[in-house]
């Protein structure tokens, strides 16, 4: 017989539990991420919050299957997200993905799910049950940081005067280039200018002219090498080169002859030159077919030297050269 004067530990029990789960569920539904649950036999939604709606526009109740959470996603990262997704569940690990989720009017959120796996006493999976946040602001930090990264890396790379390449970028060329013209077997082909008695310009005509000079002369080179390999780099104070892949003998010569033109129709005065009453160039181009007996510095150094001999012969011309293996340019 039950001693009623006792209390009912059972029912208050009950009672306790069911104030608690509102009390939890008051707890989810106050907080700006969004619960939600799946049962795993039947990929549907047992729950979803109600915080869903005022994210993306789609009403509470819309959410039922799986479905609705793989077709309300941007289709770029629908493949990706779902396989994941379901390769972690099955293996029933724990995970997160980041995707854009399609609010209702067809703009795009980005979301990151957090997925808890749970397991019933056989060890087999029972429901997924997870979180989703909104990262919108975050991603857009993100991608603001990276934009400001290539910004800076773009800058390392450019010659703060000309807006051309720097030698920063023309090595880390020259090296990729190589190994791809040794793996092809193509011809890399170099032109290094060097702007003839450049230091007497710069007395004659002062620095502010002397830099005007290098932007204009960078231009017309730029204008020359519009191929995407292609690269126009400042070498130095007042030498340019020209990495020209798949270019070969006589397809540089015709480019190096172009360099030469071009300053020419540029028409810079030059009031103390010791070749021209204009600014002239002195040109070194070599063209390599990379072989495991070169390097790449081996082939610069060549190039430069064939530079050198044209300055020495004279100025105002173009020496040339081919390039097979280091004794080839001694």
């Amino acid at each position: 017989m039950n001693d009623l004067t006792q209390p009912d530990t059972g029912m208050a029990g009950i009672q306790d539990a069911l104030e608690d789960a509102d009390v939890y569920r008051t707890l989810l539904e106050s907080t700006r991420a969004i619960p939600w649950k799946i049962d795993w036999a039947t990929m549907r939604f047992a729950y979803i919050g109600p915080q869903i709606e005022a994210l993306l526009g789609w009403p509470q109740g819309s959410w039922t299957t799986v479905e609705d959470w793989a077709t309300r996603m941007h289709p770029e990262d629908r493949a990706r997200v779902v396989d994941f997704c379901v390769a972690q569940s099955q293996a029933g690990v724990d995970h997160e993905a980041d995707y854009r989720a399609m609010t209702r009017d067809g703009h795009y959120v980005w979301i990151r799910d957090v997925v808890h796996v749970v397991r019933n006493a056989e060890g087999e999976v029972q429901s997924l049950v997870g979180f989703m946040f909104d990262i919108s602001e975050r991603k857009k930090a993100e991608e603001e940081l990276l934009r400001l990264h290539r910004e800076l890396e773009q800058l390392s790379m450019t010659d703060g005067l000309t807006g051309i390449a720097n030698r920063r970028m023309f090595d880390t060329r020259l090296g990729t280039e190589w190994k791809e013209a040794r793996r092809s077997g193509q011809p890399l082909s170099l032109v290094i200018l060097d702007i003839d008695c450049f230091k007497q310009y710069n007395d004659a005509h002062g620095h502010v002219a002397g830099d005007e000079c290098l932007k204009r002369i960078a231009g017309m080179l730029g204008a020359l090498a519009r191929r995407p390999r292609d690269v126009v780099a400042r070498f130095g104070g007042e030498e340019f080169i020209l990495l020209l892949p798949d270019t070969d003998e006589n397809a540089v010569r015709g480019i190096a002859q172009a360099c030469v033109d071009g300053v020419a129709q540029l028409r810079i005065p030059h009031g103390d030159s010791e070749v021209h009453d204009v600014v002239t160039a002195s040109l070194g181009v070599g063209t390599a077919r990379p072989d495991g007996d070169t390097t790449a510095r081996e082939f610069l150094a060549g190039v430069d030297r064939l530079l050198y001999a044209a300055k020495s012969g004279g100025r105002n011309r173009i020496e040339t050269g081919n390039w097979h293996r280091p004794s080839a340019a001694r």
